[in-house]
């Protein structure tokens, strides 16, 4: 019996999701030590202390059930951005989310949109419910509305935009994004993804929430996992009109997130000083790479995000494997169509100093 043969017709088409390697996984691999990854656009600052305690106070209430409406969590959120707990929905990370958003609002035969070189959470969630992928050609790495809004027929249920993108990097303006959705049928829903919006300029963020008070098939999502540093917890939300919400929770599990992620969420959401910091960090530490791609002739995509993705107009798998031996985990996207490029995320000082170091070498720069 050949299990494959019962299964959705779209799981059949699918191929496990890769993840960054883990730095336990090379040290058995290769037997060395000092290494650092650079692969999976994780916080570099570590675990925040305010979650840290957070989870101390947690402890004793282990052995009960966590709040399933993340009552706590929510008007925290509601708090700093100003929106209603109702318009909320909780998520074990934003993946989950995602997955959550395709079967609530789109099945067999329907048609999901989304951009090539877009988060491979879109395509994989799409053929998983057996769903028709509309994939738009890029432009210039990143989303080309205009061949969005022509691509939209009645069979069209769902729109992902990731705003920065992931793996690209590519940003979407406010005027942009609004321009699009002023275009879209109210009946279609538009999932603006932001999982890597804190890496922004506070004056060229685009205020999506003021944008989900003109369009009600607004659905906007985001990560704790980036600058919150909370990617081991799993945890993130989704902000949207209280009907689309209602419509969410009916299909969300119950106890998605776990006591130790809602606790630890409450607190970071907080913790402004920690995330400027990081943003901070970012911002510097960007400005060095891209330094360092024009000094060396390394042509990049300009990003937005925690991350910078370098074409090596070559094929870069054996260029990930050398840095690989040298202790540098970064991230190969053949996956998304792109072999030529690795993506890098952002590390602290002394780590970038030593992916510096490993490219001179690998690359035998001059």
């Amino acid at each position: 019996m050949q299990y494959i043969n019962i299964a959705n017709e779209g799981v059949k088409s699918l191929s496990p999701y890769q993840a960054g390697k883990p730095i336990e996984e090379l040290e058995r691999e290769l037997g060395i030590t000092n290494i650092i990854k650079l692969a999976s656009n994780e916080n570099p600052f570590g675990f925040p202390e305010s979650a840290k305690q957070a989870i101390i106070n947690q402890l004793d209430q282990l052995t009960r059930y966590p709040d399933a409406n993340g009552f706590e969590l929510k008007a925290a959120v509601s708090k700093k951005f100003g929106v209603q707990p109702n318009q909320i929905t909780l998520g074990n990370g934003s993946n989950d989310l995602l997955e959550l958003l395709a079967h609530t609002f789109a099945s067999e035969c329907d048609e999901i949109i989304y951009s090539q070189y877009a988060f491979i959470v879109y395509p994989l969630v799409t053929k998983a419910i057996n769903a028709v992928a509309r994939e738009i050609p890029a432009k210039n790495w990143g989303h080309d509305l205009n061949a969005f809004e022509a691509a939209i027929n009645d069979k069209t249920k769902l729109i992902f935009i990731a705003n920065p993108n992931n793996p690209t990097g590519n940003f979407l303006t406010e005027e942009e994004i609004d321009a699009f959705l002023e275009k879209v049928p109210s009946h279609i829903i538009i999932v603006l993804d932001e999982a890597y919006t804190e890496f922004t300029k506070t004056e060229e963020r685009v205020d999506s929430f003021g944008l989900l008070q003109k369009y009600p098939n607004l659905i906007i999502s985001r990560s704790l996992s980036k600058a919150y540093g909370l990617a081991g917890l799993r945890i993130g939300y989704a902000v949207s009109n209280p009907e689309i919400a209602d419509l969410l929770n009916r299909v969300r599990q119950p106890f998605n997130c776990n006591s130790l992620a809602l606790a630890s969420a409450v607190a970071v959401m907080n913790d402004d000083a920690f995330v400027e910091k990081v943003a901070e960090n970012n911002r510097l530490e960007m400005q060095r790479y891209e330094a360092f791609c024009q000094q060396y002739g390394l042509e990049y995509i300009p990003s937005k995000g925690n991350f910078i993705t370098i074409d090596f107009k070559q094929v870069a798998q054996p260029i990930y494997d050398a840095l690989l031996r040298e202790g540098v985990i970064v991230r190969p996207i053949a996956g998304y169509g792109m072999p030529n490029h690795l993506r890098i995320s952002i590390g602290l000082p002394a780590e970038n100093d030593r992916l510096f170091e490993a490219l001179v070498k690998v690359l035998n720069l001059k």
